[in-house]
């Protein structure tokens, strides 16, 4: 008995040693950089000492709802827009990984997922330049529309602005789905196979136990992961978003996360820009204590 409370004492002690160097990650990039927070309450301009930075309390918070109120407000716009058509295409994932679930085919099963996963590791940067030679006036999509007769002239789809939302959505569902289905396929994996024996037992067909197993097995799942999703409404992403970022669709691609950078670090207003920052950190935190209390009740569930 003794030597088993020592194995187990070693084990708590070797998972915490392999827990460090996440820790310490976390606490360098996610906590440490909150110190800068102060700069927010000062006029702080680089090479001056904060000692000798004048102190201008809430005054930068003040000018997100004043001065530069209708920035905020199309940015912030764009944002949840993003964002809203994001959990809209949330639960896609789920229902590709059952579908994908039900290939028996191992081999194509493997190919299709693989082939799915990758663009997760595609950069942003070569994600624009595809885009960019296959969608501009003399790429081969213009030109497959113009052979058929479907349009009259050439258009440059990056620099539509009414068509920004939809095609960046599509973007991202693309370059995301196949990573975001490895978790539901773990979720799925960890429904008792008992449950699938018996339901077969009842004459229970693959469309019946899709409906009444797997689906109902991955629902506390997706609804942590909706949880999480609404919690970052206001952090949808920067390279993306950036990248695409041109004069012509300027007003409907600026999210929060560029307009901070370009505020911030292109304007040299560090301060208003920490500001900014700070405002969407406090509304993301509602925004997750608020789902996760709506799931609490509703559910009787949550992450918190």
């Amino acid at each position: 008995m003794p030597v088993i409370r020592y194995i187990r004492k070693n084990d708590r002690l070797r998972l915490l040693l392999l827990a460090l160097p996440f820790l310490a990650f976390i606490l360098m990039f996610s906590y440490v950089p909150l110190a800068g927070w102060v700069y927010a309450f000062f006029r702080y301009r680089p090479g001056i000492p904060l000692d000798r930075t004048p102190f201008v309390g809430f005054d930068n918070f003040r000018l997100i709802f004043t001065l530069y109120r209708n920035q905020m407000t199309n940015v912030l716009r764009n944002t949840l827009i993003f964002s809203f058509l994001g959990l809209l295409m949330s639960p896609i994932p789920m229902f590709f990984a059952v579908l994908l679930n039900e290939i028996r085919r191992a081999k194509f099963k493997k190919l299709v997922q693989t082939t799915t996963t990758l663009p997760n590791f595609i950069s942003w940067v070569i994600v624009f330049a595809l885009s960019f030679a296959i969608f501009q006036d003399v790429g081969p999509v213009n030109r497959i529309l113009l052979y058929l007769g479907l349009v009259d002239s050439p258009t440059m789809l990056l620099g539509n602005s009414g068509a920004v939302y939809a095609f960046q959505t599509i973007l991202g569902l693309w370059k995301h789905v196949g990573w975001s289905a490895i978790i539901y396929f773990a979720a799925i994996a960890g429904i008792d196979s008992e449950l699938y024996d018996a339901a077969s037992v009842d004459g229970a067909g693959r469309l019946g136990k899709m409906l009444n197993i797997t689906l109902p097995g991955l629902l506390p799942t997706y609804l942590v992961l909706l949880l999480l999703a609404i919690g970052n409404m206001l952090s949808v992403g920067f390279e993306q978003y950036f990248l695409f970022y041109n004069s012509l669709t300027a007003r409907s691609i600026d999210v929060i996360d560029t307009y901070v950078y370009r505020v911030g670090l292109l304007n040299n207003d560090f301060s208003f820009g920490i500001a900014v920052g700070i405002f969407k950190t406090m509304i993301s935190v509602i925004l997750l204590f608020t789902a996760n209390g709506i799931a609490k009740k509703v559910r009787g569930q949550s992450i918190i």
